[in-house]
């Protein structure tokens, strides 16, 4: 417990924020890029594929974030 700084608690706070809110821009920036409304076919449509596909890929950019973060 000697070791325990709460800038630590702070930096880590920071960092995840940092990294929840460039996964939204990505994603954001993503959907415009595809020709249609990725939430509107996984939800409304029920496109399965395509979930697995944009989780596969939100799975990356949350690596090459948690790896630019680091």
């Amino acid at each position: 417990m000697a070791d325990f700084h709460p800038g630590y608690v702070l930096n880590a706070f920071i960092f995840a924020l940092l990294g929840i809110v460039l996964f939204i821009i990505a994603f954001a920036i993503l959907d415009k890029l595809t020709p249609y409304a990725l939430w509107q076919e996984i939800v409304e449509k029920q496109n399965v594929a395509l979930a697995v596909l944009v989780g596969a890929m939100s799975l990356g950019m949350c690596v090459i974030f948690a790896a630019a973060v680091h």
